[in-house]
């Protein structure tokens, strides 16, 4: 999730835990807490392929948090003397503001590693976008409020816990939905006779009311947006060719095997000019992946392996305007109106 609904759930946390024996104190260091996590952007990793794939590793480790947080109570303890006496709630504190800053990443698509080091597995329930502001407003209200230099402690308190409580349901009311939408799925893929090798459901920009769905089948993959209020039969999805082949000389390279395997098998391999593009079809839409990398290059040789240099391109952001008229009409378009040859498609 972005930093400031980072921020203010760790800020929300702190404050739930020990706001009522150290004060407002406690929301200002779970907001620096909450935040802390995502520090590890600033590592020097060795190339664009690391950095996209470490991220969201060892510093989002549940258990590394367990094993940082008493180190970090004995920090505040130096600094504030009268702090010694809520060790164990420091204790606590500490923990939840850390771990739920990774909990929530895993709401997530990206993927996140909450039991590093005894797997890299990047977990990624995928049910709340990256930046969701229904989710934060709530938290982001509570925060203010208890920052407040007239508000009583009780009133805050009060404030605080309803903030969580709202945010925690719209996480809840996020997760039926998106069942909700993958049984409406299935049922459209069985009628339509569409194999799905690998499936995934993600909600559109800014709302649980609309989901992007992603079907890697042999060769091709499906692309297509449901609204909660549509029927099965308007289920639309376009239908896209990936030319994995491209891989065939370089798929033993690291690189490739490493964003493979994060991408967890939704991605596509396209030729631009010379270079051998892998895009992670998880983020961002057709012709506007947020992440792309050129794996390999063609030469007169054959195809070799290319610099992993990571290309972003700059989403269309003419589509959020459609999000809100798609939710409700079905026969709104969502698909890229880019006309190049990798973005061709058909309707299925």
């Amino acid at each position: 999730m972005d930093s400031l609904t980072q921020a203010v759930l760790g800020g929300a946390v702190g404050y739930a835990v020990l706001g009522r024996k150290v004060g407002r104190k406690a929301a200002i260091y779970g907001a620096i807490l909450g935040t802390l996590p995502d520090l590890d952007v600033f590592l020097p990793y060795a190339g664009e392929v690391e950095a996209f794939t470490y991220h969201r590793g060892f510093s989002h480790s549940l258990l590394v948090h367990l094993l940082i947080s008493p180190l970090i109570v004995w920090f505040i303890t130096i600094c504030h003397q009268g702090a010694t006496q809520y060790k164990k709630h420091w204790f606590w504190m500490i923990f939840l503001c850390l771990s739920t800053h990774g909990i929530l990443d895993s709401f997530t698509v990206y993927g996140t590693q909450l039991l590093w080091p005894i797997t890299e597995y990047p977990f990624a329930v995928s049910n709340v976008f990256i930046i969701d502001p229904i989710y934060t407003l709530p938290l982001l209200i509570a925060f203010i409020v208890v920052l407040l230099p007239n508000i009583k402690p009780k009133r805050a308190f009060k404030m605080n816990m309803l903030g969580i409580v709202i945010s925690s349901f719209y996480l809840c009311w996020s997760l039926a939905v998106k069942v909700y939408i993958d049984d409406k799925v299935a049922i459209a893929l069985n009628d339509r006779q569409i194999k799905a090798n690998h499936y995934l459901s993600t909600p559109a920009p800014l709302s649980t009311l609309l989901w992007r769905i992603l079907i890697m089948s042999d060769e091709q993959y499906y692309v297509g947006y449901v609204s909660i209020f549509d029927a099965v039969s308007d289920v639309s999805l376009d239908v896209y060719h990936s030319s994995d082949y491209l891989l065939d000389n370089i798929q033993n390279e690291w690189g490739v095997q490493r964003l493979q395997w994060f991408t967890k098998g939704f991605y596509s391999v396209k030729q631009d000019e010379q270079n051998i593009v892998l895009s992670d079809l998880r983020m961002g839409a057709e012709c506007s992946y947020v992440f792309n990398f050129f794996v390999g290059k063609q030469t007169n040789n054959g195809i070799v392996t290319g610099t992993f240099e990571k290309v972003s391109d700059r989403p269309d952001l003419s589509q959020l305007g459609s999000i809100w008229d798609r939710i409700w009409d079905a026969s709104v378009l969502m698909a890229s109106n880019k006309k190049n040859a990798v973005c061709v498609t058909s309707e299925s």
